[in-house]
């Protein structure tokens, strides 16, 4: 039975987006296609699936389609990090040898991407410029000295850098102290994603503004994909949709839709940057993890992110006063750590649309015959979804690897969320609690 699919409803005020030099025109599904495989999604997981589906099966066509243009999803709104630890919760999970697959997998994700923006010339600003870890006060490093327990136990090396030092490159001495881990990459990501997006193996098409509106079995064990101004047929399904995997009927009741919002300045002038007296190129995130991120780009820009917000309309959840609103705090963190640039403005704030799940799982793997999926990336897109996006491709031809059995060893099933409105009252409760417990951090 064909199911009715909602879209992506994204704002269109992306500042990673509108810095992009004017992106040549697309190409976008018409008549009735045929393909091997197709692949929905053109994040980085679907990237990285279609890419590596070409590279193993030269001879065999392959569609990729997107509702959106690449680069205006959630792929190109994160906050350009690419982080090799992993992340958040999933650092404290009891065993070692767990921990130590996502490292590795991490680590080969990294790689991958070097390796395609070094081969491609994809200009994104790449840089291995490593993380900080900031805490403002005593929530802060309460939990900067758990983050420390959690590395020495990893046994992957880390750096305290206390205010003083944290104050030359951050041009602030908001701070009390950081924790600096090496193997964090930063980057571009509307800029990473489209470079990798134009540097596809020739027999993979890539459709764009072409949202796929039902999706059905055709009755002779393959799959029709139903858009607006044409269809495409085919064998093999490889869903790189993410949050929107639910809407193709799988995963339902086990993904949680969240946003989270960014503000940055323009490009700072000189003077301004004069007056900052900080370094460039680099990123901060809280350790208190309902804080504040925090990262100057390499062309100038400071980038505030903070607030989260229960999505589940996705984009359609969002207004025109709940940006201002968010405006407004990320400016008040702003004026908090650069008062010498109360002047500077803010060009944009806009937010990206992400899947988590209550058990912080991610899926990866067949969802029925012919139809695999990596969804649920738990807030960590750049590094997951290019390992995800590789893996799945390998196993939907039915090849064997040990980063295959260990992506496999450290996935399963997302947890089944409360019905509503009991899923809606219990996320948004937890998100102000968690703000108003870390307000101190942000």
């Amino acid at each position: 039975m064909s199911k009715q699919i909602n879209l992506p409803h994204d704002d269109s005020s992306c500042g990673w987006y509108a810095a992009l030099p004017q992106q040549p025109a697309c190409k976008r599904l018409h008549g009735e296609q045929r393909a091997d495989y197709a692949v929905i999604g053109a994040g980085f997981a679907g990237l990285a699936a279609a890419r590596r589906l070409g590279e193993l099966l030269p001879d065999k066509r392959i569609i990729q389609v997107d509702a959106q243009r690449v680069g205006q999803g959630a792929s190109g709104r994160n906050s350009g990090f690419v982080i090799d630890l992993p992340h958040k919760f999933a650092l404290e999970h009891p065993d070692p040898a767990h921990k130590q697959r996502l490292l590795s997998l991490n680590r080969a994700a990294i790689a991958q991407l070097q390796g395609l923006i070094e081969r491609h010339g994809i200009d994104c600003q790449w840089s291995h410029a490593g993380k900080y870890q900031g805490a403002v006060g005593q929530r802060g490093l309460a939990y900067l000295q758990h983050f420390e327990q959690l590395l020495k136990n990893l046994g992957e090396p880390f750096r305290l850098v206390e205010r003083d030092e944290l104050a030359q490159v951050l041009g602030n001495a908001y701070y009390s102290r950081a924790i600096f881990t090496p193997g964090c990459y930063l980057m571009q990501p509307a800029a990473l994603v489209t470079g990798l997006a134009h540097s596809l193996p020739e027999n993979v098409e890539l459709l764009e503004e072409s949202p796929i509106t039902g999706l059905q079995r055709d009755g002779h064990g393959g799959w029709l994909l139903q858009g607006s101004q044409g269809t495409i047929r085919t064998e093999q399904l490889l869903l790189g949709t993410s949050i929107f995997t639910q809407e193709f009927g799988y995963l339902r009741n086990r993904l949680l839709p969240v946003m989270t919002f960014a503000s940055w300045t323009r490009p700072l002038s000189d003077a301004e940057l004069a007056a900052y007296g900080g370094q460039l190129d680099w990123g901060l995130t809280p350790a208190d993890h309902a804080g504040t991120t925090v990262r100057m780009t390499q062309d100038r820009r400071l980038i505030i992110r903070n607030t989260y917000k229960h999505v589940p309309k996705y984009g359609k959840s969002t207004s025109d006063g709940m940006r201002e609103s968010v405006r407004a705090d990320h400016r008040k963190a702003f004026l908090a750590r650069f008062p010498q640039l109360a002047d500077v403005p803010f060009s944009h704030t806009w937010g990206g649309v992400y899947a988590i799940s209550r058990n912080f799982t991610n899926f990866f793997g067949e969802l029925e015959p012919g139809v695999f999926a990596s969804a649920c990336d738990n807030g960590v897109g750049a590094a997951w979804g290019t390992i995800s996006g590789t893996l799945l491709a390998e196993m939907a031809v039915g090849s064997d690897s040990a980063q295959l059995r260990d992506i496999q060893a450290v996935t399963g099933m997302p947890s089944l969320n409360p019905p509503e409105p009991f899923l809606g009252l219990g996320v948004r409760s937890r998100i102000r609690l968690a703000a108003w417990n870390s307000r101190s951090e942000l």
